[in-house]
């Protein structure tokens, strides 16, 4: 073979190497750019003065209440929470979870407020509500938590939610972040 046949040859294979490269830059990037937070890196001045108050940081950010993120008001009122009678034992008492939370959920609210060991190595990382369904906060002000589904030998859809450091708002989901319902836990006490 000549030296002009082998240069046709390497350079008909460069262009679709090119291609290539170039094809996985672009996927590269556009992953990268799905995987950066939507929300600010910092809050405004102004609203870094009020952060501990949700309601005054969605007013500040012109943003709407929960009740109106998802139709049909999913992430609801606040249900109330009874607290259990005064035990005649020495037990220390624990407030009664609301009825849409699974058994299991008792158990993650444990781990979460002792701070862990969690089963799950996803347990406690940041949730970055890039579909916007939970109020806007900073980033790294929500983080996400497996309550675990019977039978399953995966972490299944359910999940709580927590805002703030510590928790001051919880949000339980039972199917994976499409709808949340935000609840109270009592004050004070272990769940």
């Amino acid at each position: 073979m000549s030296r002009r046949s082998r240069r046709r040859q390497s350079s008909g294979l460069r262009l679709p190497l090119l291609a290539f490269v170039a094809l996985l830059l672009i996927g590269a990037g556009a992953w990268w750019w799905t995987q950066r937070g939507d929300a600010p890196d910092a809050p405004t001045p102004e609203v870094a003065q009020q952060v501990g108050d949700p309601q005054r940081v969605n007013e500040a950010l012109s943003l709407p209440p929960v009740e109106q993120t998802r139709p049909g008001a999913l992430a609801g009122e606040v249900p109330a929470v009874a607290s259990a009678p005064a035990p005649t034992t020495s037990t220390p008492a624990t407030p009664t979870l609301p009825a849409f939370l699974p058994p299991e959920a008792r158990a993650t609210l444990d781990l979460i407020q002792r701070g862990g060991p969690f089963p799950h190595r996803q347990d406690g990382a940041v949730f970055q509500n890039r579909e916007g369904r939970l109020p806007r906060q900073a980033r790294g002000y929500y983080h996400e938590y497996t309550v675990d589904t019977p039978d399953l030998d995966h972490r299944g859809a359910r999940r709580i939610v927590t805002g703030g450091t510590p928790p001051s708002e919880y949000y339980y989901t039972d199917d994976h972040y499409d709808s949340f319902r935000r609840f109270e836990i009592g004050k004070g006490t272990a769940p």
